[in-house]
């Protein structure tokens, strides 16, 4: 493997699919992609959309044992499992489709893209709820960092719930799709940064959410968490806030609703005194983990550059911050720091490349 470290992980490439007006052959072709389910035939036309804005070397610059990819979905088999379900009970397992059998298995749903792509260094499935896509950027990410690989194909990826399931009426079916790779191997392709995403998951109980301290604990996980991410306070900071009506959404949106207020019933402590850059933003979560990946997709391409937090919970407690920083703030930063170095007296210190100085975190 190449010995250069995954370090100032970068977003080279985005891919967005929507399931209203999908056509798998246009998308992907007319051969070997009729019996996927669903699921996997957005995901791996949303992949193919951001392999293409990566640029054709983009995987093809490293081996396949140092590509990587994590899915996060929640409800990609859930359709399948129901079809499968009905063909079991009338006329009997035997009648199972052996093209669609396997993917009983959630796991399998992003087998056929580590095959199209050679990805051979590790394929990653998670299904935690609502914030299954953000934890496969944070484990992906994560694993670049210690080795395991140079390439990272990484989002998320839902199925609509058959008509009758709890959550049905919001359903979310689509795909989106990030190519990560190192700051330096990006540079050295002559490709634009798109920005940066990390990433801290944690857990809010739902009974501490629903207790008169609810508020004041998830406005503590939120520090820390932008803290984690290095964040600093100083910094104007947009925020999205992806979130249902439970106790643990009803306190995320507190903490949120009291720091926009100026922080009043916190001390002025609500997100660590961070000021927001304009009113945050609110949207209604579906049913699956979408939608906070694609509102990360969207943050990416922000002109204005602020750095952007994208917060999201379940009502199991699952909760996450993705940290993005836009390609605008990131390409203005490596603008500057180019040209100190061109000014810069013989023998300065220089910062490494593709590594981030203590004062830029």
């Amino acid at each position: 493997m190449n010995d250069e470290p995954a370090v100032g992980l970068v977003v080279t490439g985005i891919g967005t699919v929507g399931a209203d007006g999908f056509d798998f052959r246009t998308a992907l072709g007319r051969h070997g992609y009729k019996y996927l389910p669903a699921a996997s035939q957005y995901f791996l036309a949303a992949a193919k959309r951001a392999l293409a804005q990566a640029g054709p070397d983009a995987l093809a610059a490293v081996g396949p044992e140092e590509r990587g990819a994590a899915v996060g979905t929640n409800s990609a088999a859930l359709a399948l499992h129901h079809t499968m379900d009905g063909t079991v009970t009338a006329t009997g397992a035997g009648d199972l489709s052996p093209v669609t059998a396997p993917y009983f298995s959630i796991n399998l749903f992003g087998s056929r893209l580590a095959t199209e792509h050679d990805l051979k260094g590790f394929n990653l499935t998670f299904t935690s709820p609502r914030v299954a896509g953000l934890e496969a950027l944070q484990t992906g990410q994560r694993a670049l960092a210690t080795g395991r690989a140079r390439r990272l194909l990484a989002g998320a990826t839902e199925e609509a719930l058959p008509e009758g399931e709890p959550g049905a009426d919001t359903s979310e079916a689509g795909a989106v799709a990030l190519v990560l790779e190192p700051e330096p191997a990006a540079r050295g392709r002559g490709v634009a940064a798109l920005g940066r995403v990390g990433v801290r998951s944690f857990f809010l109980p739902p009974k501490v959410a629903a207790s008169a301290e609810g508020a004041e604990r998830a406005a503590a996980l939120l520090r820390d968490a932008l803290d984690a991410l290095g964040h600093r306070p100083d910094r104007p900071l947009a925020v999205t806030a992806v979130l249902d009506g439970s106790p643990v959404g009803a306190a995320m949106a507190a903490a949120l609703d009291e720091q926009a207020q100026g922080g009043r019933a916190l001390g002025g402590q609500a997100l660590g005194g961070r000021a927001l850059a304009g009113k945050s933003e609110r949207v209604a979560a579906g049913a699956g983990a979408l939608e906070p990946v694609a509102r990360v997709a969207a943050a990416l391409g922000a002109p204005d550059g602020h750095p952007h937090a994208v917060v999201t919970a379940a009502a199991e407690g699952n909760a996450a911050v993705c940290l993005v920083t836009p390609g605008a703030r990131l390409n203005a930063r490596a603008g500057t720091e180019a040209s100190a170095i061109q000014d810069a007296p013989a023998g300065s210190e220089q910062p490494m490349n593709g590594r981030r100085r203590a004062s830029d975190r």
